[in-house]
Order: structure tokens, then sequence, then C-alpha cells
């Protein structure tokens, strides 16, 4: 099996750049001899600056986010090209905070899966329900669409650089997590959606993240899961010793 664990933070809209090159200066050092696969998502105006920290390290570089289109007219958007250009090697699309406070459909997000794909990104593909869908017991059917038509028209070959971040909506940024065992039954479900779709191998390969207001106290459980690969990480990311002993876990 070709699973590893892979700890990615998102810092979201975080950071000087100063302050930006400190924190990943820290983390190069404190996971230089880290067993895991790790990655960091600044905001765009931070990536030329942690582009430089964390070149030739262990430390992958991620956007949080691209334009569905290479170029052109689109006041405020960022482009792959752009991001390409940068060393940015991951691109962060879906998120539940693009889903919900911009309105992003799972049309939209499926065209910059493509593209980002396309361009030879790796593509961390966030999926994850409102707390009031999951009262309704809608868990499995929200993830499920969002997974397939996520993914819609990507090819066998492709999803080899897809890694799926499952992220409870209502424990984003809460400080409520879903218990290990809630997590891991929605990841081996969303397994399963790919095993359908791709088949066996494709879901016996796939990394799934869960994300969700993960901290030091909670990383080993939620990895100690069969289906759980790594985490998404948000608040706990911005500074290194919250961060360092999440990506550090035995």
């Amino acid at each position: 099996m070709s699973r590893y664990y892979y700890i990615a933070g998102n810092w979201k809209m975080h950071k000087t750049r100063e302050q930006a090159a400190e924190l990943a200066q820290s983390l190069v050092t404190a996971l230089k001899d880290g067993k895991h696969e790790y990655l960091i998502a600044p905001s765009f105006t931070c990536l030329e600056t942690v582009s430089a920290v964390v070149q030739d390290t262990n430390i992958r570089l991620g956007a949080q986010n691209c334009a569905p289109e290479e170029e052109g007219a689109h006041t405020g958007e960022v482009s792959v090209l752009q991001l390409k250009d940068l060393g940015v090697q991951t691109i962060i699309l879906g998120h539940s905070e693009r889903r919900h406070i911009y309105k992003e459909d799972d049309a939209l997000i499926n065209k910059k899966v493509k593209l980002a794909l396309k361009h030879g990104f790796e593509v961390i593909l966030c999926i994850g329900e409102l707390l009031e869908e999951r009262e309704a017991g809608k868990v499995e059917e929200v993830c499920e669409r969002q997974t397939v038509k996520g993914l819609e028209g990507v090819s066998a070959d492709a999803l080899s650089n897809v890694v799926i971040a499952y992220e409870p909506v209502w424990a984003i940024g809460t400080g409520k997590t879903a218990t290990p065992q809630d997590a891991e039954a929605v990841h081996a479900f969303v397994r399963k959606v790919i095993g359908r779709l791709y088949g066996e191998d494709a879901a016996k390969k796939i990394i799934i993240q869960y994300g969700g207001s993960v901290k030091a106290e909670n990383a080993a459980q939620l990895m100690a899961m069969e289906n759980i690969d790594g985490a998404l990480v948000g608040g706990a990311s911005l500074k290194t010793d919250t961060f360092v002993p999440i990506a550090k876990f035995s």
C-alpha cells in the first residue's frame, strides 16, 4: 500500500510576509527530520516569500485557491500560471469557506480542479457537510455529491495528483472535532465512492485527510484510524508549537 501521512497547514488570511517567513523558517527547522509529508499554504501575498524559504526542503508550498481560467479579464483573481511561477506545488480547492462564504458551487470547483491538474499541480479537494446537513442525516449524500462532481472529467491518471480533505464544516474553527469514529466512517465511505468511480486500487491509494479543529491532543487518535491519512490544519498551523506536534504525531 502506497499511502502515507500527509499533514498540511492552511494559514487562511493571516500573516504579513515577515511573519510568514519567520513561521516557515521555524517549520523548516522543526520538521527537517519529520517522517511524514508536509505542506503549508500561505496567503497569495506571502507565497513568493515563503517559496524561497521552503525551496529544497521537505515542505511543499500550497496555495489556498486559484481562478478557473488561465488568464484574462478576471479582476482580483490569481492564475495557475502565476502560482506555478512562484513555485507553488499544490492548490487547495473547494474549501468550505470558498463554498459557503464565497458561494463557489461544485461546477466552478470542478473547473478549477481540472485546470490545476492540467498544469501539473497536486490538488487538495475539500468536501464536508454543514451541521444542519449532518443533523438531517445527509452526510453521505453531501460528501458523495461533492466528491463525484468535484472529480467529474478527472482521468484515472490525473487522480494520482488528487488528495481529498474531509472537513465537517461544523468542526472548522469551532473547537468541535468529529470523533475519530465519526471521521473514520466518512473517510471509509468516501474511499468507497472513489472505488466505484476509479476502481479498488485507486481507492486504496488515495490520500484522505481530515480537517476540523485538529490539534496536538487529538491528532494521534485521528491518525490511528484506518482510512485517515493525514490532516488539513487551520488555526493550529499558525504557530510552530501547535503545528509541529500534529506534524510529528507518532
